[in-house]
C-alpha cells in the first residue's frame, strides 16, 4: 500500500516539496518510512502526485513524479449541517461524512446540543477536525479536502440559508422520493442527541428547509447524517 500524504500546492513532476510537520511526524515516527519509500502527496484541491521520499531528517522531502488525472469534481455537492454532538461523535461524523463524498460539514449549535462550544474552545475543535478531515482523506483516496466551516448558532446559519432538507422521522416525504437537485447542490441538517425544538424546525421551514425521514426507524445522531448521504450518493451521486 502507498501511504498518502496531504501537501497543499503545487505539485508539479520534478519538484522536490517539504512535507508539512504533521505529514512529515507521521510519515517518520509512527509509519517509520525509511528513504526511497513510494509516497503520495495530494493537495486538497484534486491533484495527486506519486513521489520517492528522499530523507527521514528534517526538513523532510518528496520527489514528485508525473501528477495524476485530476480528480473531478462531485456528482453531488453536498453540505452537511450537523448540530453539535457529544464526545467523539462529532469526529466520527466528520471522518465518515469525508470518506462519503460531503464537501462541506458546517457544526452549529442548537438548542437541545449537549456539546456546547465557543471562542478558542470552538476554534481548537474545529482544527481537530480540519485534522480529522485530513487524515480521512489520506485513507480514503478522496484528493480534494471537504471545508470544515467554523462552528455557528442555528440561529446564524439559517439568516443566509436557502432550501435544504432536514431528517425528522416524523416526516411524511421520504428522502427517496424527492427529486435531486438540478444543480447538484444538497443541503442536509442533522439534529443534536435530543432533536430539533420546534421552534428550530419553524425557523427552517421560513427558510424553505424541507423535512424528509429515512425510513420507519429512528437513528441516532452520529448515524443519521452519514446514512442520509450514503443514500444521496447511491439515488444522485457517485455510487
Amino acid at each position: 500500500m502507498i501511504h498518502r500524504f496531504f501537501c497543499p500546492g503545487p505539485l508539479s513532476a520534478g519538484a522536490s516539496v517539504v512535507l508539512p510537520d504533521d505529514a512529515a511526524h507521521h510519515a517518520t515516527r509512527v509509519l517509520r518510512l525509511r528513504a526511497e519509500s513510494a509516497v503520495e502527496l495530494f493537495d486538497g484541491a484534486g491533484t495527486a502526485c506519486p513521489g520517492t521520499l528522499l530523507s527521514t531528517k528534517a526538513p523532510v522531502s518528496v520527489a514528485l513524479g508525473a501528477p495524476r488525472p485530476v480528480e473531478p469534481e462531485p456528482r453531488c455537492h453536498i453540505t452537511l449541517v450537523q448540530a453539535l454532538a457529544s464526545g467523539d461523535k462529532m469526529d466520527w461524523v466528520v471522518q465518515k461524512a469525508v470518506e462519503l463524498g460531503v464537501s462541506v460539514i458546517q457544526p452549529v449549535a442548537a438548542k437541545r446540543s449537549v456539546l456546547r462550544l465557543d471562542g478558542a474552545r470552538a476554534d481548537k475543535r474545529v482544527a481537530h477536525w480540519q485534522k480529522v478531515a485530513v487524515s480521512a482523506c489520506e485513507q480514503s483516496g478522496r484528493n480534494r479536502l471537504p471545508e470544515i466551516a467554523p462552528v455557528c448558532s442555528l440561529e446564524h446559519w439559517l439568516a443566509t440559508a436557502s432550501g435544504g432538507w432536514v431528517l425528522a422521522p416524523a416526516a411524511a416525504q421520504a428522502l427517496r422520493t424527492r427529486a435531486a437537485p438540478q444543480d447538484g447542490r444538497i443541503c442536509l441538517l442533522v439534529g443534536p442527541e435530543g432533536g430539533w425544538d420546534d421552534a428550530e424546525l419553524a425557523a427552517m421551514r421560513v427558510r424553505g428547509i424541507e423535512a424528509v425521514s429515512l425510513g420507519p426507524r429512528v437513528l441516532r445522531t452520529e448515524t443519521a447524517g452519514l446514512a442520509a448521504v450514503a443514500a444521496i450518493q447511491a439515488l444522485w451521486g457517485d455510487y
